[in-house]
């Protein structure tokens, strides 16, 4: 009898709109760099630009649907304070895919995001996480001379504040092509370029073979996030026509 792979399955074997995955994801960095903002445009759209520090772990959902498939995302924001450092093994386990934040404006933010990819190596127990370094708060840059007219309008939501580029864009994607990740610039103010972000991320999970170990369940597939090993997996067709290594 034919093997039935994943994508053989229709709408019917699934049940419509259901996600085929629940995925893992990190948003790690220094304090004060946007990461709880920018999970929070990304989750209900919303910015609060008076937000307190993150105090240890937060965590979110949202399903989405990327390049066809509905997809469920659990996303963990860390606090980026040295004082919060314990709850890192934890927190990284079973991760499929990782922001790394750091803030345009913060130049010692950039310089960091080295020293956070080199944890998320030494705690994360797989070696092929999708990577996605932003820099963030792109709306602080003074980019023109008419960049602080919207400052003078009450109405407005930019917050006005303004400051030099301390990072450019060119040396953020040279330090994305030395450590193989993706990369991308972001105000989650503006709303720009937040849903792109996770959906790119998310997106080259999705072509990742390694991070889809199908798990096959009565009325569902589910894959990736904290399965067990293929050894230790219980199998059920969720179709008469199926046949399972």
């Amino acid at each position: 009898m034919a093997h039935k792979k994943l994508d053989d399955y229709t709408e019917d074997d699934l049940g419509q709109d259901q996600p085929i995955t629940s995925l893992k994801i990190l948003v790690i960095g220094e304090s004060n760099v946007g990461k709880s903002s920018l999970m929070n445009r990304f989750i209900d759209d919303t910015f609060d630009p008076n937000m307190a520090n993150t105090i240890g772990v937060d965590y979110r959902s949202r399903v989405v649907n990327v390049d066809g498939q509905t997809v469920q995302l659990g996303i963990w924001d860390t606090a980026g304070q040295e004082r919060f450092r314990t709850l890192t093994p934890t927190y990284y386990r079973n991760a499929q895919g990782a922001v790394i934040v750091y803030d345009v404006t913060r130049r010692q933010t950039f310089e960091r995001v080295e020293q956070w990819l080199q944890e998320l190596d030494a705690y994360v127990n797989r070696t092929d996480v999708v990577k996605m370094i932003v820099g963030n708060k792109t709306d602080l840059v003074i980019e023109s001379t008419e960049a602080g007219s919207n400052c003078d309008n009450e109405t407005s939501a930019r917050v006005c504040v303004q400051k030099n580029r301390e990072v450019s864009r060119e040396e953020g994607q040279q330090l994305a092509r030395r450590h193989s990740t993706l990369f991308i610039e972001a105000s989650a103010l503006e709303n720009d370029n937040v849903q792109v972000c996770f959906e790119d991320l998310v997106y080259h999970i999705l072509q990742t073979p390694g991070l889809w170990e199908a798990r096959v369940q009565p009325g569902r597939i589910q894959l990736g996030d904290n399965n067990p090993s293929l050894s230790e997996m219980t199998w059920n067709c969720i179709s008469p026509n199926c046949s399972l290594l």
